[in-house]
């Protein structure tokens, strides 16, 4: 019996930890820039958000992450996140994102009317 709790416990241990990596993962891909954080936000480096490559939904944008999804609402710049089925509202996009990242274009380019 306790072999079988050990197989157990190292099945659940290295779950949780699968799925640290992967939280981790997913929270680093959302914003790969550094610098410009006071405005007028020049000094950026790294590379800005590809919009082209998120998938377009009825509400807006995704990035499909290994457990975690980043949702942007295409019309109020909301950012969202999505895990285990799960949603949470997390915050509007801010002055340095739509600068640096330029998503109004990309949601217009995808057919919103971004009111942010």
């Amino acid at each position: 019996m306790t072999y079988l709790v050990k197989i157990f416990s190292f099945i659940g241990l290295t779950s949780v930890v699968f799925f640290c990596v992967a939280l981790y993962l997913d929270i680093q891909e959302m914003d790969k820039t550094e610098g410009g954080y006071d405005a007028p936000y020049e000094g950026v480096t790294g590379e800005t958000i590809d919009w082209d490559s998120m998938d377009l939904t009825s509400t807006g944008l995704v990035r499909r992450g290994k457990v975690l999804n980043f949702i942007v609402n295409g019309t109020t710049g909301m950012i969202s996140l999505e895990i285990l089925g799960f949603t949470y509202e997390a915050r509007k996009l801010s002055d340095r994102a739509i600068a640096v990242h330029k998503p109004r274009e990309a949601f217009i380019k995808r057919g919103f009317n971004p009111e942010f």
